[in-house]
């Protein structure tokens, strides 16, 4: 029967689901759509999981529909025969001729896996280990506004405090009910208290933290926990400071960890020992430009300009050549040009210019961009720079 790459059929996702479990060793409870698969069947067998959510995007203030890839794996039987690779090619081809999402991410369990196929790591992803005793400000300023509890009955404050958050940032997804539910508000695991803690000064909500509290140890003396932050959403530098200092009052904790801290969150600047948040960064989303006719004018610029370049593209045939992409703060227009480049690049850089992870400048000192024309980088510097590093709280 040889390869066979489709999509799963509804009485095969509990296959679908065992491969991906045995692959990847977590648990797989998703309810999954078919029509969202794509797999590879081996003489009939399932080999190759593969899924992508429908999901909606922030770029630099911009709204872009995504394809969320998730539950991705081979069995080991089937590995080293090259059947992830046709299953993504067959999926960026899928994208491509439906043009609806001109962007693929992913979280990865390694990026060398996926950066053979143009994906890039959009995110630089950092955690935080604090003890409460350290989240002291070098400048201390007292909170002036109050925190209250946010209850079943007042879920839409969070969402409304969420959107104006994102509204000018970039990798944060557009939550729809399903996703709050599954994702930040979904139960805590059994013994832990899930926390939803709002923000607000002279009764307009600016911010709130949701958190759980896990004990730790138990003893005669004292019952001790640790706190896991789940989302952080301040529209304020008065808020952001409160809810830190809310933390720093939290007599019973050993640490509070933050795990989806953004690059360019504020806290290490701001406390007087910022080497005890203890630091970790990680490789976090990672981003794919599938057509870049549709993806490039998704996101918004900052300024004025014409931008030409030349992509290299091995999996996407129909992205490969010259640009040339019309810059302003309104709208912007990209088309094929036969004018000479400002710069070359692979398709994987592109992607860490236009999620702001990267300046062309830095890709060219790192040799992922060849600048052809003098003054290219520092055009491309002001007109690509996003408002914010990439961040996303969420997981898919």
């Amino acid at each position: 029967m040889g390869l066979e790459i489709r999509a799963a059929r509804a009485e095969e996702m509990d296959e679908l689901k065992r491969v991906a479990h045995t692959s990847l060793i977590v648990s797989i409870s998703a309810d999954i759509n078919p029509e969202l698969t794509l797999c590879a069947f081996k003489d009939g067998k399932l080999a190759t999981s593969y899924v992508a959510w429908e999901l909606t995007m922030r770029l630099n203030g911009g709204d872009i529909p995504i394809a969320g890839v998730t539950m991705v794996g081979t069995l080991p039987v089937f590995r080293r025969y090259g059947l992830l690779r046709k299953v993504t090619a067959a999926h960026f081809k899928q994208l491509h001729e439906q043009g609806e999402r001109p962007i693929a991410a992913l979280h990865a369990s390694r990026s060398a896996i996926y950066q053979r196929y143009g994906y890039a790591v959009v995110q630089t992803r950092n955690t935080y280990n604090v003890e409460p005793e350290y989240l002291e400000f070098v400048d201390n300023q007292p909170v002036t506004g109050t925190f209250m509890e946010v209850n079943d009955n007042n879920l839409e404050l969070l969402t409304g405090l969420y959107q104006r958050f994102i509204s000018d940032r970039t990798g944060y997804l557009i939550r729809s009910p399903e996703i709050w539910q599954k994702g930040v508000l979904s139960p805590p695991r059994e013994g832990s208290v899930l926390s939803r803690i709002a923000y607000e000064e002279n009764g307009e909500p600016l911010g709130y933290v949701i958190y759980t509290a896990n004990l730790k140890r138990e003893s005669r003396e004292m019952l001790m926990h640790d706190l896991f932050i789940r989302d952080l959403i301040w529209n304020s530098p008065s808020a952001y400071r409160a809810i830190w200092d809310y933390f720093s009052r939290m007599d019973l904790a050993e640490h509070i960890t933050w795990q989806r801290a953004p690059a360019d969150d504020p806290l290490p600047h701001l406390l007087v020992e910022p080497r005890m948040l203890n630091i970790s960064s990680y490789a976090g989303l990672m981003g794919r430009i599938i057509d870049i006719e549709k993806a490039i004018p998704g996101r918004h610029y900052e300024a004025e300009g014409d931008l030409t370049f030349e992509i290299i593209d091995e999996l996407c045939p129909w992205n490969r050549g010259s640009w040339k992409l019309e810059t302003s703060v309104e709208e912007s227009r990209i088309r094929r040009t036969e004018a000479n480049p400002q710069v070359v690049m692979p398709v994987s850089t592109l992607a860490l210019l236009m999620f702001g992870q990267i300046s062309a400048t830095e890709a060219a000192r790192m040799g992922r961009l060849e600048a052809r024309q003098p003054g290219a980088l520092p055009l491309w510097d002001s007109i690509i720079r996003t408002r914010y590093r990439t961040s996303h709280a969420d997981f898919f």
